[in-house]
C-alpha cells in the first residue's frame, strides 16, 4: 500500500487533533508534542506541561514579557506557577470565558526554540475549527506526525476536482444545476449552483462563504441569508451566474469559533476584535478555493457580486479577472446593524 502524501498526513493530524490525540509536529528549527485543549476532557495533565497561545491572545492576558518569545503573529509558550488543570487551559485560552474568569496568572512567556512547529500547530488547529491554543507535552507518544510542509500541502486548492454534477431547479432561479467539489484530504465539500445557461461575456459571480445561521436559520445577527437569495435573483436576472458556496464558516474559523466571537460582540467587541481576541486573522477565508473552482467550470473571467474588495483582490491573485464589481446592498436591521458598519469602517466593504 502507497504511503499518504504530505497533504494527508496534515489531515490526519487535524483529525487527531479533534479527536484530542497527541501530534507531532515537524518544522525547520525543531519538534514539538502539542494536544488541543479542547479536546483533554477529564485526562490527568503532566506536572510539566506548557501551554502554546496565539500572540493575540498573550496580548490580552497583558503578559508583558511575550516580546521576548515571539513576534507579531507568532506564537506565544507559556506556563503557570500552579499545575495546569483541564478548566483552568480552558479559561486561559478562551476570551468568550474572561468576564466570568477575570483572574488568571500570573504567566511566564518562555523562549520558544521551535517556532517553526509551533505555528505549524497553531495552523492546524485553525484548520480543525478548534481555539488556537495547545498543550505542549515532553513525552513522544504521538502516533500522528505532520511537518509544516504537510500543512502547506493541505492548503494546495490544486488538490480540488469535480465529484458530481446534477440539474437542481432552486427557488428564485428554477433553471440551475449544481456541481460538488472534493479534496483529496479536505472532508468539506464547496458547491457551485450555476444558474442559467453558459453564454457569451462573463457570469454574474458571488462567492458566497457557508453560514450555517444566517443560510438556514435566518439569523438577523448578519446580512447572509438575504445576500445568498439576492445573489440568486441578480443571476437568474441576468441569464448566466455562478454561485460558489465555500465551506468557511464564520469567514474560516468554523461555527464553534463563530459563536465564541458571537459572545465577545455580545460582551462590546465589534466582529473584528473579536476575531482577533480569540487568536484569528479578521478574514482567514481563502478565495484561492474559489479560483480553483472556477477554472474547473472553464470560467477564467467574471463579474464579481460582492461589497469585498477582498474577494476581488483574491481572484485576481490566483489567476481570475475580475471585469467588474457588482454590489451588493442588503437592508440593515436592529441586529445587525453595527455589524454591517464594521464590514464597512474597518473591513473596507464599498458599496
Amino acid at each position: 500500500m502507497s504511503q499518504p502524501n504530505d497533504a494527508r498526513r496534515a489531515a490526519r493530524a487535524i483529525d487527531a487533533l479533534r479527536r484530542g490525540w497527541p501530534v507531532r509536529i515537524e518544522g525547520q528549527d525543531g519538534a514539538m508534542i502539542v494536544r488541543s485543549v479542547e479536546t483533554l476532557f477529564e485526562d490527568a495533565i503532566p506536572a510539566d506541561a506548557t501551554l502554546l497561545i496565539s500572540a493575540e491572545r498573550a496580548a490580552t492576558l497583558k503578559i508583558v514579557n511575550q516580546r521576548e518569545a515571539a513576534h507579531g503573529a507568532a506564537p506565544v509558550l507559556i506556563k503557570t506557577p500552579e499545575p495546569l488543570t483541564g478548566p483552568a487551559i480552558i479559561a486561559i485560552a478562551d476570551p468568550s470565558r474572561d468576564l466570568a474568569t477575570p483572574f488568571k496568572g500570573p504567566f511566564t512567556a518562555l523562549a520558544l526554540n521551535a517556532g517553526d512547529a509551533a505555528r505549524g500547530g497553531l495552523e492546524l488547529a485553525r484548520h480543525a475549527g478548534l481555539l488556537p491554543a495547545l498543550l505542549v507535552l515532553s513525552q513522544d507518544d504521538a502516533v500522528d506526525r505532520a511537518s509544516t510542509a504537510d500543512i502547506a500541502a493541505y492548503r494546495d486548492p490544486a488538490q480540488l476536482r469535480i465529484a458530481a454534477r446534477a440539474r437542481l431547479p432552486v427557488l428564485g432561479a428554477e433553471d440551475s444545476h449544481i456541481t460538488v467539489f472534493r479534496a483529496e484530504s479536505d472532508a468539506r465539500e464547496h458547491v457551485a449552483l450555476m444558474v442559467g445557461s453558459r453564454r457569451d461575456g462573463p457570469p454574474l459571480v458571488r462567492l458566497h462563504s457557508e453560514c450555517l445561521t444566517g443560510d438556514v436559520f435566518g439569523s438577523l445577527k448578519c446580512d447572509c441569508g438575504p445576500q445568498l437569495a439576492e445573489a440568486v435573483r441578480r443571476m437568474d436576472d441576468h441569464g448566466w451566474g455562478v454561485l460558489l458556496y465555500l465551506r468557511q464558516e464564520g469567514r474560516g474559523i468554523g461555527l464553534v469559533n463563530k459563536l465564541r466571537a458571537y459572545d465577545l460582540q455580545d460582551q462590546g467587541f465589534d466582529t473584528v476584535d473579536a476575531n482577533r481576541r480569540l487568536g484569528f486573522a479578521d478574514d482567514a477565508r481563502d478565495f484561492a478555493v474559489a479560483a480553483r473552482m472556477l477554472g474547473l467550470l472553464g470560467i477564467d473571467a467574471v463579474r464579481l457580486l460582492t461589497n469585498n474588495p477582498a474577494k476581488v483582490a483574491g481572484l485576481e491573485k490566483a489567476g481570475i479577472a475580475v471585469k467588474e464589481r457588482v454590489p451588493i446592498q442588503i437592508a440593515p436591521n436592529p441586529h445587525n446593524h453595527a455589524y454591517l458598519d464594521t464590514k464597512r469602517d474597518r473591513s473596507g466593504h464599498q458599496l
